[in-house]
This record gives C-alpha cells, structure tokens and sequence, in this order.
C-alpha cells in the first residue's frame, strides 16, 4: 500500500528574508493539505559575510520553533568557500559546497523512512539554491524553485541567457551602454541602466547565466507574485516552450515579521499614533541600506523642504563592508545637518531599526521611500502605501522600473540608482535634495496614484482568499508535488 503522506525537502537561501518567506510558503502547504510534511535544510552563511550574524542567530530561534509537520534541521557550516569579486557567486559557492550535507540526509531519509512520514516527493529550493538540482536528481526527485522575486525579473533572466546563448549577444556591451531594449516578460523597453549590476562584468555575467541555466532543469518555478499584479510577465512566461510551469502563488508575506523587537520600538508605534492618517513618510532601505554622511544631508534637506511628516529608519554604513552590516547610529544628530532633528522635531522622528510590517500597517503612514527590494514591495502593496523608489542592489533597480514605469505604482527618486558594494570609492552618484523633495512631493500628493494602490491592496487580499487566482494557483501546485507520490 503506497504511503499517503509526501515529504518536502525545503532548501532558502542563507539570508533572513529568504528563510522567512520559505516558512510562509511551507506553512501553507502544509495548512492546505494535511497529508504533506516538511523537512527545511538551513545553511549557514560564511562568518565574511555582512549578513551572517543576523542569519546564524535566527537559525538558532527557529530550533525552538514548534510548527506541526514541519522540522528545521541546520547544516554544518561550510568554511571552504572561495571569494569571487561577484559577492552573490561566493554565496552560490558556499551553498553549493553543502550539497554533501544534503546528500547524506536525503539518504538516510530514503533508505530509513520515519513512521508516519512519506518518501521525499520533492526539492524545493530557493532560486540561489539551484545547485541541489543535481542532488535531487541523484534520487530521482524532481525539483521546484521557490523565486523569492518577481515574474518580471525571472523572465529578464532567463531572455539574457537566451540572448547570449542563442543569439551571440555581447551582453555586458549591452549592459554598459546607454539604450532601451525590447524584453518579452515587460511590456515597454528596459533601459540598460536599469540592468542589474551583476551584467555589467563578464564575472557577474557568467554568475546570472549560469544560474539562468539552471533554472531551465527544474520541474517548475514557484514565483512570489500574483497574476493580477504581474499579468503580461505570467503570460509571457507561460508562452515560452522552454520555461518551467510557472506558479505564482503570491503575495507570500511574513506579516508578523519583526514582532519580538516591536516591544523595543513601542515608542516608534506611539509617535505614529499622534499623527494624522496618511501623513507620515516612511523612510527605509532594507537591512543591507546605508548612505554616507554626504547622501544622509541631502536626505534630510529635501525632507525638510518637502514640509511632509516623516519617519526615517537612518541606519550607519559598516566601517569593512565585506564584513559588517549596517548598523544603528547612537547619535544620529552627529552625521545630519545642523540643527536638523531640533527644526524637525514637530513632524518628524528619526531612529534605527524599525519593524516595518508594523509600520507599513499603521494608519499614519502615507508613503514608502524604499529600496524596492521584492518583499518590501509586496508588503507595501498589501497595505497600500503608495513607494517612491530608491533601489541600491541585486534586481531592484528592475523592480523599481516595473512599478514605476510598466505598472505605475510608484514615483522615481532615482531609479537607476546602484550602491557598489565590491568597490565603495567607485561609487560617486549622489541623489540630490531637489530630487529627494520632488519625489517625496510626488508620493504624498499623487491622489491617483493612492487610489489605484487601494485597488491593488484590495487585489493583493483577494488573491490568496478561497476563489483567488493565487489560492487556485497554490492548489494546483499542491496537486503536482503530490503526484510525485505515484
């Protein structure tokens, strides 16, 4: 008699918000179908990296978490890694380089099945994770990427490999020159400015084909989006004999990220309470977002200029960017303009760490000035706030370009900006006060741009409720990992 249950091996990427999205996506699986489990492989990043202690101490809380049919296991830390001049191809590495970790769990799991629990149906790994492919296919399990951004952005990757691969395209001469080119997976013309850094170089190239490549050998790609939002992407992509299934099951959100500190930022909740709806600014770049002291004054001058209330999460840039991340200043005041926080102090707040779900909720806040990284981007939607975009790295200069200029829910500051990580004195472009106060003038008072973010929240809502295109959409998934069973 064949087993009832089916077990997934879940495998994110070592970074905080790619972990906390692959739980929410395992804990709806397992909430829709009582016959699944889950078995989430944790990877440790290498201590160099400026994210790792947040990464390694978050791991730690989670083997205290209790979630029914689902068990976290941490990997052994891997401390052979290389360094390549593309940070992200040092992250592949180090994922790669656990894939023996993975091997012999599978095994054991294979060859001495827990009571109870059925055979591993399935991979499901994070899009940085492709390189446990060739693990699954060692035991014949198929594998699902789980793509923590866009549909948009999954299909600009896949037509750069096209294009290199099949039509001889010099991308990185592409990448660095000044034009617009037509991208299947987006309705109008993608300025190459708006590439991802990763283009730009040979090395950085050859770490976006190759992942591109793999992505081709899943059995289909998981996409956190939802087809209202990303329609002509989704459609695009289901077109192309080439790609995968796609299934996109978004918005996946971890709503009560950032809720065990929130006790410590009770007072940032408080002073939110004091002002009126839809007044408030909200300033934050993600946890990897800092500016030096010269970009941090023309910030706060063109928030002054603006008159708008403001909360601005002002984090300090590491001293060794390879190690540290960002941090929160003691004394903000030492690095803003004279007088600043004392001229301010009626209408705005500046502080460090925020929990953003919280404040992206609040009634009080009128506006987003993000970075335009993937999940804050969903989060802004699900609440309503309309963004002004600031990207700084990865994909989100792509990102800002979609909701800015293909969808139209969001306003420019600058949105070709990049921030080097690899090369700090390389990076000379500072955003000026006169544009910082345009924008923030655009984001507060661009009523049709709120009134179709109402429509959008209510979209993104509806989508992942009983009769939604993302409800149907995770239940069709949940029918194919299953018949893997037979």
């Amino acid at each position: 008699m064949v087993n009832s249950t089916s077990e997934l091996v879940f495998i994110p990427a070592p970074w905080v918000g790619h972990i906390m999205s692959t739980i929410e996506i395992a804990k709806l699986l397992v909430n829709r179908d009582n016959h699944l489990s889950i078995t989430v492989l944790l990877i440790n990043p290498p201590p160099t990296f400026g994210w790792s202690f947040a990464v390694t101490t978050y791991i730690q809380s989670l083997a205290k978490t209790k979630i029914d049919r689902i068990t976290f296991i941490n990997l052994p830390q891997d401390k052979n890694s290389s360094v390549s001049k593309v940070p992200m191809a040092t992250l592949t590495d180090c994922i790669n380089n656990h894939c023996k970790y993975v091997r012999k769990i599978v095994a054991h799991k294979m060859s001495q099945p827990v009571p109870g629990l059925g055979k591993v149906v399935a991979f499901v790994v994070d899009m940085f994770c492709t390189g446990m492919i060739d693990v699954a296919n060692e035991f014949n399990i198929p594998t699902y990427v789980f793509f923590t951004s866009n549909a948009a952005f999954l299909g600009f990757k896949l037509y750069i490999q096209t294009l290199s691969d099949d039509k001889n395209q010099d991308v990185v001469e592409l990448s660095n020159s000044d034009s617009k080119i037509p991208v299947p997976c987006f309705i109008k013309p993608v300025p190459t400015k708006v590439f991802p850094a990763t283009c730009h170089t040979q090395e950085g190239l050859e770490f976006v084909l190759r992942s591109a490549r793999k992505l081709r050998d899943a059995k289909a790609i998981i996409v956190n989006t939802f087809l209202e939002l990303e329609t002509h992407a989704i459609d695009s992509l289901s077109k192309e004999k080439t790609v995968p299934m796609v299934y996109p099951v978004g918005p996946i959100l971890n709503l009560e990220a950032g809720a065990g500190k929130a006790s410590s930022n009770d007072d940032i909740i408080t002073w939110l309470d004091t002002q009126p709806p839809s007044s408030v600014v909200f300033l934050c770049f993600g946890s990897m977002g800092s500016f030096d002291e010269v970009q941090l004054k023309e910030i706060a001058n063109g928030l002054e200029r603006s008159g708008h209330r403001f909360l601005w999460s002002l984090r300090r840039p590491p001293s060794d960017q390879t190690t540290t991340a960002p941090s929160d200043y003691e004394d903000p005041g030492t690095v803003l303009p004279e007088g600043f926080l004392e001229r301010t102090a009626g209408i705005g707040k500046v502080t460090g760490w925020v929990p953003q779900v919280a404040v992206l909720g609040h009634d009080a806040v009128g506006g987003f000035v993000s970075h335009c990284g993937w999940n804050s981007l969903l989060e802004s939607l699900w609440f309503g706030v309309p963004s002004a975009a600031w990207p700084i790295y990865a994909e989100q200069q792509l990102n800002a370009f979609e909701m800015v200029v293909e969808l139209g829910l969001a306003v420019e500051i600058k949105m070709d900006y990049k921030k080097d990580f690899v090369n700090q004195k390389a990076n000379k472009v500072v955003v000026t006060t006169e544009e910082i106060e345009s924008g923030i003038r655009r984001l507060m008072e661009d009523y049709k741009l709120r009134k179709k973010m109402k429509e959008i929240r209510e979209k993104s809502i509806a989508t992942v409720a009983e009769g939604g295109s993302s409800y149907a959409s995770v239940g069709r998934l949940i029918k194919d990992l299953k018949l893997n069973l037979l």
